[in-house]
């Protein structure tokens, strides 16, 4: 699929590259009309959690400032583009390579010279690529994929990385926390804009060994 991306203004400090919405949702129709199989386009949406992440950033940088840090299932990646001028060094992925390049324009538009975007499926995490700081916003949104990112979380838990998880309050979420519960240390809630006039709390999860 093609995307047409609109320069979107995020706040008086930072626009970016965006999928035009309005064009992802007929297209998408189009598509789904023809093949009832068709994914919808997940990635190409700056979802409530990954506000949430960049606004708790913002407000406490103590977790990204001057160090390395890994966005992983990144999508348009609000959150790395929020913070690249606190950071580092920055690598922000995801496993679809139309998010990897819209990633790299952004980065080109922004010019960041810190920040990189590579494609990482969290399925098959590269055992060369350490951060002391990970980033993921909404990635708990299916059960089948709860053991292969809890495997994932511990790993990078046992090499003393700081994890960020960004994460609506969704059951399936509350029963994916519960066993991250021995080393969530810190805990906050962002109340953000989900569509117009419609609010969703957002938890952060701060984890560490």
């Amino acid at each position: 699929m093609h995307y047409i991306n609109k320069l979107t203004v995020i706040h008086t400090e930072l626009s970016i590259y965006v999928p035009d919405p309005e064009w992802i949702k007929s297209t998408y129709e189009k598509l789904l009309a023809n093949n009832g199989n068709t994914n919808f386009p997940y990635w190409a949406k700056i979802w409530a959690s990954s506000r949430a992440l960049a606004i708790f950033l913002r407000i406490e940088p103590k977790w990204i400032k001057d160090k390395s840090v890994l966005e992983i299932g990144a999508g348009i990646g609000l959150p790395t583009f929020n913070i690249a001028q606190q950071a580092a060094t920055i690598i922000v992925s995801d496993y679809e390579p139309e998010a990897v390049a819209l990633l790299e324009k952004n980065i080109q538009y922004l010019g960041l010279t810190n920040v990189k975007a590579m494609c990482i499926d969290w399925n098959q995490y590269p055992e060369d690529i350490h951060a002391e700081t990970v980033l993921l916003s909404d990635i708990n949104y299916a059960p089948d994929q709860f053991e292969v990112l809890l495997q994932l979380i511990h790993q990078l838990l046992d090499n003393r990385t700081t994890i960020i998880i960004a994460t609506p309050r969704r059951i399936s979420a509350t029963l994916f926390a519960e066993k991250l519960q021995p080393f969530i240390k810190h805990t906050s809630l962002q109340k953000v804009e989900e569509d117009v006039s419609r609010f969703i709390e957002i938890q952060i999860l701060i984890l560490y060994s």
